[in-house]
């Protein structure tokens, strides 16, 4: 950020030189002008980033220099100041495109603030840009953001992508993220968060099913000096702690169902009320939920409210596991040696053909995160320069496990589909049913019309 170019326009000489003496000391290239001319000149001269605008200037209203400039040079980022701004003149300015409004008189530390949150912005703008224009995955260019991986040239991957990155512009739309363990959920979950409006405030992630029954609703909701016995503070919950942010909620389906009622109720009414409080705080926070579960057979059960799916259900993102999707697995793996090589400060080895063709035939029940972690073992017991196939020992029956479907379109494949769920899930109907992604009831329908006999041994 420290080679952002800022102009600075304001009719006073004195507030120019000031902040530019300031900005200048943290390597910001800063210009300045004190008429709306000298000012579009440099404008057109030096294509700055972030424009510093005083909203009184000689010869043409502030305001009307933001519309001429977002209209000429919409990349610009522009930072309204004024010692008369009232709600109005707020307001009219976010509508025109100011990205901030800072309020006179101001200290040099607004501004910096305003203009590293700007700057951040910015940063993150081209990153997108630039990954869009090489074709890339968004996700490779947020990396260093959510310091995670999600690499893949799937048109699966793709969509989830571009679906993750549209929803991202809605800072208020909440989206649930469904896909089997391994499979990049929380990835795909900071990533929103991340490329949003809300990506300066805090990502919360939250672990439904790893918090103790009996302190759920106080982790939630915070509690207030006294509420019970060990209350001998007041205590913000999730909601406060990410409030203007985003709250992951991890393994939603296993949430108690006593408390979805009043998840629900602070959903939908934007407030909290702390454990023996009586006071309502209002909150902001975007919802971002993720599972492994079949939430609709959960709700035939009885074990999950139909409201609060609906809720937390405006926007679905399935990613779909890798076995799905095994043109990914050749750039994960390159990424992982990588990434491993660096981080052990060794040389990457070289990958055989071969091996690349017997990971894309294998199962992965454990999706990406056991692809990670089989690319780190192999690497610490490695004695050649090259990854051969007997350095990735696969789990269980290797022919059996390596069963690999083009897709899991029940269309094509339902009959033999059906068959291998319930092989591999020991004939358990309820378990095949979650790994075709259909109710029980469902699976049922289609035992009966293949005629499947449940009471022999499938191989």
């Amino acid at each position: 950020m420290s080679n952002l170019k800022i102009l600075i326009l304001d009719d006073e000489v004195r507030i120019t030189e000031k902040l530019k003496y300031h900005l200048d000391k943290r390597s910001f290239e800063v210009y300045t002008a004190n008429t709306p001319n000298e000012g579009f000149a440099l404008l057109e001269k030096e294509k700055p980033g972030i424009l510093i605008l005083d909203v009184i200037l000689p010869g043409m209203n502030g305001l009307d220099v933001l519309k001429k400039v977002k209209e000429d040079y919409p990349s610009i980022e522009v930072i309204m100041i004024s010692g008369y701004g009232d709600m109005d003149m707020v307001i009219e300015a976010m509508r025109k495109g100011a990205s901030d409004f800072i309020r006179k008189p101001f200290q040099v530390m607004d501004i910096q603030v305003a203009v590293e949150r700007t700057g951040k912005f910015i940063a993150l703008q081209k990153k997108l840009e630039r990954a869009e224009d090489i074709g890339s995955l968004v996700s490779r260019e947020l990396e260093g953001m959510i310091e995670k991986d999600f690499i893949g040239e799937s048109d699966a991957i793709k969509r989830v992508i571009k679906i993750a990155l549209k929803t991202a512009k809605d800072k208020d739309v909440n989206v649930l993220v469904t896909g089997e363990n391994g499979t990049g959920k929380e990835i795909i979950s900071r990533i929103i968060h991340y490329a949003s409006p809300r990506s300066e405030q805090v990502f919360a992630p939250v672990n439904s099913s790893a918090i103790p029954a009996t302190l759920l609703e106080s982790e939630f909701f915070g509690h207030v000096k006294g509420a019970f016995t060990d209350a001998r503070d007041d205590k913000k919950g999730y909601f406060e702690l990410a409030n203007n942010g985003t709250l992951f909620l991890d393994e939603i389906a296993d949430m108690p169902f006593s408390l979805q009622a009043k998840l629900l109720r602070a959903i939908e009414e934007n407030k909290v009320k702390r454990v023996g409080g009586n006071k309502e705080m209002p909150v902001d926070v975007r919802i971002i939920s993720a599972t492994n579960k079949n939430i609709e057979q959960l709700i035939e059960e009885g074990k999950f409210r139909i409201d609060l799916y609906h809720r937390i259900n405006t926007i679905e993102i399935n990613i779909p596991p890798l076995r799905q999707r095994p043109e990914d697995i050749e750039p994960l793996l390159n990424h992982f040696v990588d990434s491993f090589a660096r981080k052990k400060n060794m040389e990457a080895p070289g990958i055989s053909g071969d091996l690349i063709k017997k990971l894309q035939g294998y199962y992965f029940p454990g999706n990406v995160r056991e692809l990670r972690n089989m690319v780190e073992r192999a690497l610490i017991l490695l004695e050649g320069n090259e990854l051969l196939p007997g350095d990735f020992p696969l789990k269980g029956d290797a022919q059996k496990e390596s069963m690999y479907f083009d897709t899991l379109d029940l269309e094509r494949n339902e009959q033999q589909l059906i068959v291998e769920a319930l092989r591999r899930c020991q004939m358990n109907q309820t378990q095949a049913a979650d790994l075709l992604c259909i109710s029980r009831d469902a699976l049922k329908r289609k035992i009966k019309k293949f005629g499947i006999e449940i009471g022999k041994t499938i191989v």
